[in-house]
């Protein structure tokens, strides 16, 4: 399953959303898998790489829902702050909602 915060569920449900940032220590996700995002549906991960924050750009940010890097760059260091200290990676997760029967 997948959280997120309340506000990204329109972009999601629209599909103006399709990916998201997420810090592990280790990879808890892969291509192909199936899984779950309350307030939206089920979704089909696509593909699950690792990527560095500061490396991001402003295309990677706009499939995040972020209209620049900078922006994403600021949440996930607001969100992820404690992680990010502990060594945590980030991973880039590309999803697609499944259709609905």
């Amino acid at each position: 399953m997948l959280l997120f915060k309340k506000k990204f569920l329109p972009a999601i449900r629209s599909g103006e959303k399709t990916q998201t940032i997420r810090l592990w220590k280790f990879r808890h996700m892969r291509s192909g898998q199936r899984s779950y995002i309350p307030g939206v549906g089920y979704i089909r991960i696509k593909l699950v790489e690792h990527v560095e924050i500061d490396a991001l750009t402003d295309a990677d940010a706009i499939p995040d829902g972020f209209p620049t890097a900078a922006a994403l760059q600021h949440e996930l260091r607001t969100i992820y702050g404690e992680k990010l200290a502990q060594g945590h990676k980030a991973f880039r997760i590309l999803f697609e909602r499944e259709a609905v029967e």
